[in-house]
């Protein structure tokens, strides 16, 4: 007998998008208004959906592969991240990112492998410079506290082996144009990309040889010998299914009470004038992850494709475990936003912000992914742990591997962890999360 799966929610996205909405019009693509029969059913337009649909290319070049996306490509949290593609360990749980070594090691590895998945996926899709730099990453201490975390997490890069140098305050002025950092850690093998122009440009390289349409969310999925998956005004069968939906893997009834559902916030000015740029100084591009990691992330970038010079300010966190988020939270992390920025540019006193918005993470409490077989030939691809441009990009790869059967060390590693874990029950969940979340705020302190 079939089961059929009524999806739940529906993506839905509070401010706007502002690393789409700073390029030139997008590529429209079609929205589903029949029905349709294909090998591969890929629902999800991000950076999971775009890698297992180019990884599914790769391996069955003959077999037809379909693209479902709720709304718009780059419109989702694609579009609404900072644009780190973070090779070291990056735990937002952790007081400094780290985590165990064996761990670790074995995490680089992986996001490695996913940076350099996205490196073949830069060049074959011809991305300059602005869209895909390969210029690694700086964290940067504000505080004491902020040089103590410095310190204890290049002891531990040290003990993996892995290269980094220190930047002094002076530095750090010339690099930003800001005195506000007193020191700096820089890595040299992270990427940091325009994430909305990254999405439009894979996609568009992409959609000679894999169907991709908009507007097109999944409503309900049928199972059986070719699955059934509804859209408002259209159906796919398809034989294997690869649900690249982050936290929305929930809305499919897997995972249940397991799973984070966080917010983060930012806000972006409007293009800097020549003669802003010229007070502020530094180098044109630039991108700063504070020491703390419930601190103020920063980037700097210069106009491309008619964007401008623009500052980018992000912190703040929210469990929202409805998946949604009001104007409210956005009034209020605009003025943290504003906050921060005054205290890092007072030369650039009166630079208004164009953009405010919230993005969606999904984390698990043992910072696993939420990946594998779910129902025969349905996969999943979700739980990015607040890292979707490589976390992403990884399980949606390695989701085609396994779905194909393609096994290897790097699949092994993958599936290597656990599942996640069981959350505690509301209302407690709620309120400690976000209790903590504010307590851990306050003693960022200026990192914040």
């Amino acid at each position: 007998m079939s089961k059929t799966i009524k999806v739940r929610r529906l993506p839905r996205d509070t401010g706007p998008a502002a690393w789409n909405a700073i390029l030139s019009s997008a590529p429209v693509y079609p929205q589903l208004d029949e029905d349709i029969d294909a090998e591969w059913a890929v629902v999800g337009g991000g950076f999971a959906g775009l890698a297992a649909a180019r990884r599914l290319n790769q391996l069955v070049p003959g077999q037809r592969v379909v693209v479902l996306e709720a709304g718009r490509l780059a419109e989702g949290p694609a579009g609404r991240n900072s644009g780190f593609m973070i090779d070291l360990p990056h735990e937002l749980n952790s007081e400094t990112y780290a985590g165990a070594k064996d761990a670790d090691l074995r995490q680089i590895r992986l996001n490695r492998h996913a940076i350099e998945f996205a490196r073949h996926t830069a060049a074959e899709a011809a991305m300059p410079k602005q869209v895909f730099d390969p210029c690694g990453k700086v964290t940067g201490a504000a505080t004491q506290k902020g040089e103590q975390h410095i310190d204890t997490y290049s002891r531990h890069l040290a003990s993996l082996g892995e290269a980094f140098r220190i930047m002094d305050a002076t530095e750090m002025k010339a690099w930003t144009g800001t005195d506000f950092y007193r020191r700096g850690l820089f890595t040299p093998h992270s990427v940091m990309i325009q994430p909305a122009a990254y999405i439009r440009m894979s996609a568009a390289e992409l959609s000679r040889r894999v169907c991709i349409y908009e507007h097109s969310p999944v409503v309900s999925m049928t199972l059986g010998d070719r699955h059934v998956l509804q859209t408002p005004k259209g159906r796919v069968r398809a034989r294997h299914v690869i649900l690249a939906v982050n936290g929305h893997i929930q809305s499919f009834g897997y995972f249940a009470q397991r799973l984070l559902h966080v917010f983060t916030y930012a806000s972006m000015t409007r293009p800097l004038s020549e003669a802003e740029v010229k007070r502020l100084g530094g180098v044109p591009d630039w991108s700063l992850l504070p020491a703390d990691p419930m601190g103020t992330t920063l980037r700097r970038v210069s106009s491309y494709d008619g964007s401008g010079h623009r500052i980018t300010v992000r912190n703040h966190f929210t469990l929202n475990q409805s998946m949604e988020i009001g104007e409210r939270h956005i009034r209020r992390a605009a003025r943290l936003h504003d906050r921060a920025f005054s205290a890092r540019f007072p030369m650039l006193d009166g630079v208004s912000m164009d953009h405010r918005w919230g993005g969606r993470l999904c984390l698990s409490l043992n910072s696993v992914a939420a990946f594998g077989e779910q129902e025969e030939r349905v996969f999943s691809a979700a739980c990015q742990n607040g890292l979707g441009t490589v976390k992403g990009t990884l399980s949606g790869l390695l989701a085609a591997e396994l779905a194909l059967n393609q096994r290897s060390t790097l699949l092994d590693d993958f599936q290597a962890s656990a599942q996640p874990s069981r959350l505690p029950p509301e209302p407690f969940l709620s309120l400690g999360a976000n209790m903590t979340m504010r307590w851990k705020e306050w003693q960022a302190g200026i990192e914040l």
